[in-house]
């Protein structure tokens, strides 16, 4: 019995033998590991942080975006403040913008420009007065909605290129404006074009962009 054994164990032990050894052997190279910063991003994570005064969104808000389709296209969600002081009560607005900005001119190997960005956004406010009082006005009396506003956007950046990190990933710093109106003050101007100027419903807003 033991003699019909003795081939199956030779040939399982000349099998085995080669990866025995690799395994055992310290001076066998291996691929080395891809830094965790070499790793593709993931999908969620912002490329860039955003601040902004102004521009319908809030005395001041902040949040993060997103840049794709070769940087041509820019989607930003930030969160507003607006203090008691200057709207009756405390506004918090919560906002999102999207940019279109079909080229960019290389002013030199630091700056470029993006003169041209079309766009839209949409922002809903919290804190507005009287919101929550239900029934104080007969149905109909107010036919927009008093906290949500959207509307067509446009501006333009300036950019200052700073050098990349080290696994190429961009560091650009960006300063921009935006003309915005919305729903509501488009409306009153369509119905009434001599009593209201077109620039009595843009609204300005100033923001820096930083990519991370």
């Amino acid at each position: 019995m033991k003699q019909r054994l003795l081939p199956f164990v030779a040939l399982a032990a000349a099998l085995l033998a080669p990866s025995l050894t690799r395994a055992s052997d310290p001076e066998t190279p291996t691929a080395p590991a891809a830094p965790a910063s070499d790793k593709p991003q993931p999908w969620y994570r912002p490329r860039h942080l955003v601040l902004q005064t102004a521009g319908g969104l809030g005395m001041v808000s902040a949040g993060a975006g997103y840049t794709y389709l070769n940087g041509k296209v820019d989607t930003d969600i930030l969160l507003g403040y607006v203090p008691k002081k200057l709207a009756g009560s405390t506004l918090t607005l919560a906002s999102a913008k999207l940019l279109y900005s079909p080229f960019t001119i290389r002013i030199s190997e630091k700056w470029q420009v993006k003169p041209v960005s079309v766009g839209a956004y949409f922002s809903y406010t919290h804190g507005t007065l009287n919101d929550e009082e239900r029934g104080q006005y007969t149905r109909d009396y107010y036919w927009w909605s008093s906290d949500t506003r959207y509307g067509p956007l446009a501006g333009g950046r300036v950019t200052y290129v700073r050098p990349p990190k080290t696994n190429g990933r961009p560091r650009n710093l960006s300063v921009y404006y935006d003309l915005s109106t919305n729903d509501l003050y488009l409306h009153s101007y369509l119905t009434n074009t001599k009593g209201l100027s077109i620039g009595q419903i843009l609204v300005l807003g100033l923001g820096v962009k930083a990519d991370f």
